[in-house]
């Protein structure tokens, strides 16, 4: 055992070194998602024709095209309930993760957007936009989007912003010259404050050279307004996009050549990857992957360790306690009771003293000898769980005690009987006021008020204050019992749990109680 935790406080050593580089690794390089959402342009009714046609075209619009280059733009139906849409996947996105996208940016817009005629959702690999308005090559930059990353460039600000803006410009004019199946272009710099800086740009394909222009160069205009400083932003219109990092977020790019007027999309020749770019970005995405991944196994193995060791460490006081559990039963003597004593004591089970039926046997009233009146819970004889069930209420409930706790008296066990017997709590379950319209009168809020606070200091005490920590699981108005004075009482522990101190959690093998 003092092997075992010596390799263990060894291992969380090394584990929280390990999870401390992860998570400054993640804080370097931040996971933005992007998303605008509904557009409050008008609604449409569930049963609708536009609905039908809305369905039809996302359903189907990534199939609109023999080659896939990320740009999808189709519409469907006649006008009024005419719709239109527009999908496209960043240009370094492969096809089947193109799909994917968008096929997820479809359910969220469905999902969140149920009835608006207009919506839009830009991921940070794909854009999804549908209208009941002609949206197809006319330029839009509002809204605007914007998320920057948290940390400040170092050095001269004034010659990283010009820096910056000349590296965006020279992106922005080779984005706009592109064709009407891509406009996109990425880069690598070197020259922004002795740093690598990562950028890209896009257009949506079917704008003109102009409107691209235009475009990213009111998206630039944003900068100051947001990102000032910052060594890293994205920034979304419904046509164009931006995004810089100091670190490398895209992958390599195919070329596409753009038909000419002649020739089908058909007819195109399947993209080839440009090996230039694809050398410039593959050995420092190959090497991050690379990284992260090592990182992330890392983590992964020494956390199933030391769940390993944890299992090891308390595996045995539990099998311990278990194990031990009919011996600390049986040495309860001052607490067993003879069964012929509550034979006795409750006329041998009659149904005149019959005061309520559980899910694992019946509740008789009866009187002691002394004058105690006392409640029997007599347990089934073909219940499956009632040894279970036994065992849990004696040994937990005979050492907790609180006022608001139905105390255990003591128990019996002969043959294939078995008896808990509790101090009997005159006013029966708190179920037997609310759902009845006589005593339901008495239940004025003070009343209310006083068991309110009475359940609560109890579940206070299982759960902080008692020497066991106590999880109750079948905690519901008829195990709730009244007092005279109309003090509430927990009953029924038959399906408690105990935990550790300072544990939190724990996971079980079968679904029980509330």
């Amino acid at each position: 055992m003092e092997n075992i935790a010596k390799v263990c406080s060894r291992l969380i050593f090394l584990s929280v070194i390990c999870l401390f580089f992860a998570q400054a690794i993640i804080a370097d390089k931040p996971d933005f998602k992007y998303s605008f959402g509904c557009l409050d342009k008008g609604d449409y009714t569930s049963n609708s024709t536009y609905k039908g046609n809305l369905n039809h075209l996302l359903s189907t619009l990534t199939s609109n095209t023999e080659i896939d280059y990320g740009f999808y733009n189709s519409s469907y139906g006649r006008d009024p309930d005419k719709v239109y849409a527009i999908g496209l996947c960043r240009g370094d996105v492969k096809p089947d993760e193109c799909r994917s996208c968008l096929y997820n940016t479809t359910n969220f817009l469905i999902q969140h957007c149920p009835n608006q005629k207009e919506a839009m959702r830009q991921d940070e690999y794909c854009i999804l936009r549908y209208s009941f308005c002609n949206i197809f090559g006319i330029m839009d930059d509002d809204p605007v989007y914007t998320q920057h990353n948290v940390n400040d460039q170092s050095g001269n600000l004034d010659t990283y912003n010009q820096d910056l803006r000349t590296l965006l410009d020279g992106l922005r004019n080779q984005a706009a010259a592109g064709g009407s199946l891509r406009k996109f272009a990425e880069a690598k710099s070197t020259g922004i404050n002795n740093k690598t800086q990562y950028t890209l740009v896009q257009c949506i394909p079917d704008l003109s050279q102009t409107d691209c222009s235009d475009c990213l160069l009111s998206a630039f205009g944003q900068i100051p307004l947001c990102c000032d400083g910052k060594i890293g932003a994205v920034i979304f219109t419904p046509s164009c996009n931006f995004r810089y990092e100091e670190y490398t977020f895209f992958g390599p790019v195919a070329d596409v050549a753009p038909p000419s007027t002649n020739t089908s999309v058909a007819d195109i020749a399947p993209p080839s990857i440009n090996t230039s770019a694809a050398k410039g970005n593959d050995g420092n995405n190959s090497q991050t992957v690379i990284i992260v991944g090592s990182i992330i196994a890392f983590v992964v193995v020494v956390v199933l360790i030391i769940i390993s060791c944890i299992y090891l460490r308390v595996r045995k006081p539990r099998e311990k306690s278990e194990s031990q559990a009919a011996e600390e039963i049986g040495n309860a003597e001052s607490l067993q009771l003879d069964f012929k004593t509550i034979k006795v004591a409750t006329d041998d089970f009659s149904n005149a003293n019959k005061i309520g039926k559980g899910r694992f046997g019946v509740v008789y009233k009866g009187k002691l000898s002394n004058e105690q009146v006392i409640a029997v819970k007599k347990l089934s004889k073909n219940s499956g769980q009632g040894d279970l069930e036994f065992k849990n209420e004696v040994l937990l409930v005979a050492k907790l005690q609180h006022r608001n706790l139905v105390r255990l008296l003591g128990f019996c066990l002969e043959g294939i009987e078995r008896l808990l017997i509790y101090e009997f709590v005159p006013n029966g379950s708190l179920d037997h006021f609310i759902f009845d319209p006589i005593k339901r009168e008495q239940l004025d809020w003070a009343r209310r008020y006083k068991i309110i606070g009475g359940i609560a200091r109890g579940l206070l005490y299982l759960h902080e204050d008692s020497r066991l920590r106590i999880i109750h699981r079948d905690l519901k108005a008829s195990n709730v019992l009244l007092d005279s004075e109309m003090n509430p009482k927990f009953s029924d522990f038959g399906m408690a749990r105990l935990f550790e101190l300072d544990q939190s959690e724990a996971n079980t093998s079968r679904i029980v109680g509330t």
